[in-house]
């Protein structure tokens, strides 16, 4: 089944609210080689006026993953992990992820495009506070193969 292109314009419903960890902040950190001291020591994030430590920009992805799972659980999307390739991701932030923070995220669908055999899938996930303030819109392009027979 090809990518269903009535997906364009599909909101998804939040997930439900995630607790961004102190260990999980520091394991994400190590991942992703960054031995930042505000990604570390809370008294290091302190120091520069935050709560608790700071997730490096990259962690959204770990939120955004979570809207991700929605689309592709969808029956009729057309999706199948096995054909996906994730070719780009973007942040735009409005302030950075700490410690202690509950976030949720809704995902858009807001974009096909043929590409010979494959599609690319646009998304966006807005993700807040559970008082519905903006943190970070995080954009992904998934590109999908098509089906092998």
């Amino acid at each position: 089944m090809p990518v269903n292109p009535e997906l364009v314009g599909r909101d998804f419903p939040a997930t439900a609210p995630y607790l961004v960890g102190r260990e999980k902040v520091r394991e994400f950190a190590r991942a992703v080689f960054s031995d930042a001291a505000p990604h570390h020591d809370p008294d290091a994030a302190r120091a520069l006026g935050y709560a608790d430590v700071v997730a490096p920009p990259t962690f959204a992805m770990v939120l955004q993953d979570l809207t991700l799972q929605q689309l592709l659980a969808e029956p009729d999307s057309g999706i199948e992990l096995s054909r996906v390739l994730h070719a780009e991701q973007r942040f735009r932030y409005t302030r950075p992820i700490v410690a202690g923070d509950e976030l949720v995220g809704r995902l858009s669908v807001t974009g096909l495009r043929a590409m010979g055999a494959a599609t690319m899938v646009t998304s966006e996930a807005e993700i807040t506070d559970l008082e519905g303030v903006h943190v970070v819109t995080t954009t992904s392009v998934l590109v999908v193969g098509e089906e092998q027979s």
